[in-house]
């Protein structure tokens, strides 16, 4: 039996990276981990759904979305999400192969 590295099988089952079925699978997963830091970081901060939107000015359905990656949040409700959080936010940005770090708090 043949064994694949990860990278491997995404390449076999979802295509090469630049592909646009391999890029939505990424993207997804990225907003996957985007939800799941906002989960976190709220339960770890002992505030609820519904106060975090009100510190956002957002309703509780809004947060609820968002963990679960149910809807296209604005990216500038994410970082008010990170805000109201006191989370620091690292992203990375790749342009023509060179990386760029922004980092926000």
């Amino acid at each position: 039996m043949k064994t694949y590295t990860l990278d491997e099988a995404k390449d076999k089952y979802l295509g090469k990276k630049g592909t646009e079925e391999r890029d939505a699978y990424e993207n997804e997963l990225r907003l996957d981990l985007i939800g799941e830091a906002i989960k976190q970081a709220r339960k770890e901060r002992k505030l609820t759904q519904t106060q975090l939107g009100e510190l956002i000015g957002v309703k509780k359905a809004q947060i609820s979305k968002i963990e679960n990656n149910l809807t296209d949040a604005r990216f500038e409700t994410i970082l008010k999400v990170f805000r109201a959080l006191n989370a620091k936010i690292n992203f990375n940005v790749e342009l023509l192969n060179q990386k760029m770090n922004l980092a926000t708090e």
